[in-house]
């Protein structure tokens, strides 16, 4: 059994990168306020703390709100008690129906009531939303506060976002955009996955696009807003139609480019016509019909074979460096 170099045919596209500055930033920075007004009572929490979802952060003096739901709750068990009777009389037609609607109504008009002060008495406890920091306080203890005033600036830290500013050589080719990745300064050998969110569709005054992406580190990583980063950008280039093989590989017959397709099941060798574009400098040779990326191919000796031939392999097949060019 004559023994022969197989090689892996490649995709015509080949995966190229370009890497810019960036800077990490939190992904969620809000301001959050109480929903009513009112002096503060507690607010346990200081600048730079981390605090759990659900912690609480400050909260208002909540006596005037129990004292305004201690009377909706009095006003509303007399106005259910009422509506209850009035129901069963209307039952036994012993009252009008314009009675019983007011009697209804009146029961729901206090439910909304009494809804919106047990909402309001919740409302005095501020609790953080998410995981996150206490970037700045704006208010202290006994400082009274009106609804919707913030009182703190929380920074989300579940994920990120890095910024790039890319030129327009690299905005117009988003299509050709294969993967992203970035290491941070403290961790120059660690690249962490980055997802692409959007690229703004207007340039800056220096003509660069700002491309925004998501980072979500590693928990083992420590990383934190205001750190450096440098970003890669993978990108396609070439034609996804072509196909690469070594020069080697093709022989004439007939005046037909051809190429012999090996089978590891059977280890036989078969014939194919395939059309034949430019030569490269490497060696290789673009084929634009005829093959697929991952078809078995003999490299080596093609002139001394025949079809139906069983061959051996030289070596395992490469399946990254075609013909051992590159």
């Amino acid at each position: 059994m004559q023994t022969v170099k197989i090689d892996t045919v490649m995709q015509g596209q080949q995966v190229q990168s370009v890497q810019y500055p960036g800077k990490i930033k939190p992904a969620t920075e809000v301001n959050l306020a109480f929903r009513v007004a009112g002096p503060i009572l507690r607010f346990p929490v200081q600048e730079g703390q981390f605090v759990k979802k659900g912690q609480l952060i400050s909260q208002i003096d909540p006596r005037d709100y129990k004292i305004q739901l201690a009377a909706s709750q009095a006003k509303y068990d007399q106005v259910k008690a009422q509506a209850d009777r009035v129901k069963e009389l209307y039952k036994r037609n012993s009252v009008t129906p314009n009675d019983y609607d007011k009697a209804i109504s009146g029961l729901k008009q206090i439910t909304a009531k009494l809804n919106a002060d047990r909402n309001a008495l919740k409302d005095t406890r501020l609790v953080a939303p998410f995981d996150g920091y206490v970037q700045k306080k704006f208010y202290d203890n006994h400082e009274t506060v009106d609804a919707g005033y913030p009182i703190v600036s929380f920074l989300n830290t579940s994920h990120f976002e890095v910024d790039a500013d890319i030129p327009a050589t690299d905005y117009i080719r988003q299509n050709q955009f294969a993967g992203f990745s970035c290491t941070v300064d403290v961790y120059p050998n660690q690249p962490i996955p980055l997802k692409l969110l959007e690229i703004v569709p207007k340039s800056n005054m220096n003509q660069l696009y700002q491309a925004r992406f998501r980072l979500e580190p590693p928990k083992d990583l420590h990383v934190a807003a205001g750190m450096n980063v440098n970003i890669t950008i993978n990108y396609l280039t070439g034609n996804q139609d072509l196909v690469f093989v070594p020069v080697t590989a093709v022989f004439d017959r007939n005046g037909k480019s051809m190429v012999w397709i090996y089978s590891p099941k059977t280890n036989q060798i078969e014939p194919r016509e395939v059309t034949t574009q430019s030569v490269r400098s490497n060696g290789t040779m673009e084929i634009s019909s005829g093959l697929k990326a991952g078809e078995l191919i003999v490299t080596a000796g093609v002139h001394s074979l025949k079809e139906g031939q069983k061959v051996k392999p030289l070596a395992p097949v490469s399946k990254t460096n075609v013909g051992g060019l590159l």
